[in-house]
């Protein structure tokens, strides 16, 4: 089978939407999408930053979840609206290993900070003597710096992979950005190994972070069940099920999408789970933390009624 010259050509993506007015329409709907986002986890990392009372790991963690969140969604929104808009569909072989490097990143060292995230709850409720030293600020630290390490070391290894495989004539990719899976079938050799890595990544960074995110929450629970104060309750209660909210919009798609053989799954399918784990969660995301945390709705009359009264 003839190849092609993997420096000189380019991918072709063949995007989410038909080249239509109803194309246009629904990428307007991402575009707002995209613009609500960066303006929630943008609002969110500037609340953390500056109110005194946010000051804490949990809320440093969600900082971080958030500058997560923005960087994820900017990988593939503002490329696929490029390409409709101006009817380009192309992208370098160097340009599909950058956008799959950063998404994959993304991807998984969000995984691995829920997964912290739910050990800072599990500490906070279930041993509240203990969290000021098992969740110090360094403790914090390392895991937000092994989160990203982990997360980029686990990228950079599908991406490097991912940028060797000889292609073939064929190089349209159906999908809206770079996904290593949809890139597969182009591949002019057994891809084998590397669904193989795949399916090992999933387990590692989506199905072991869940499983230890269920154990901590069920832990939680149970001691949220047996607390004798109603007020703690309830706010142990609503932060844990608001977490379960975040954690379900995204561990849900990657592993329904990840953990079946490529022969149970279609392009079409695919592309609208990926819209959902990778555009609409980092939208959603600030929003249900910010509307289900007193906390948080709180700092935002202080910070942002503080400055509306200095406009006065």
């Amino acid at each position: 089978m003839e190849k092609w010259n993997q420096s000189s050509s380019d991918f072709i993506l063949l995007g989410l939407f038909p080249q239509n007015q109803t194309g246009l329409l629904l990428l307007l709907l991402i575009i707002s999408i995209f613009s609500v986002a960066l303006l929630g986890n943008s609002t969110m990392i500037h609340l953390i930053r500056v109110d005194p009372r946010l000051h804490t790991p949990m809320y440093f963690l969600l900082s971080q979840l958030s500058l997560m969140d923005m960087m994820y969604i900017s990988s593939t929104v503002p490329k696929m609206a490029f390409n409709f808009l101006t009817g380009q569909k192309s992208i370098t072989l160097l340009g599909c290993g950058v956008q799959s490097f950063f998404f994959l990143t993304m991807a998984g060292s969000e995984g691995l900070l829920l997964a912290s995230m739910a050990y800072d709850r599990f500490v906070a409720i279930c041993h509240p003597l203990h969290y000021p030293t098992r969740m110090s600020k360094m403790m914090c630290l390392k895991m937000i710096i092994g989160s990203w390490i982990l997360g980029s070391i686990n990228s950079l290894a599908h991406t490097v992979y991912a940028l060797h495989i000889p292609y073939c004539h064929s190089r349209s990719i159906n999908h809206f950005f770079c996904d290593v899976p949809a890139m597969l079938p182009l591949a002019c050799m057994d891809t084998w190994v590397y669904e193989y890595m795949v399916f090992v990544s999933t387990i590692l960074f989506l199905l072991i972070p869940f499983l230890g995110i269920t154990a901590s929450y069920g832990r939680v629970l149970f001691s949220v069940f047996h607390m004798r104060s109603k007020e703690g309750k309830k706010k142990a209660f609503t932060t844990c099920s608001t977490h379960l909210t975040v954690v379900t919009f995204y561990y849900a798609p990657f592993v329904y999408t990840d953990l079946r053989p490529r022969s149970l799954r279609s392009p079409t399918e695919d592309k609208i789970l990926a819209v959902f784990y990778c555009i609409l969660t980092p939208m959603l995301n600030p929003i249900i933390y910010s509307l289900r945390n007193k906390e948080v709705l709180g700092a935002m009359t202080r910070v942002f009624g503080t400055f509306y009264s200095t406009k006065q």
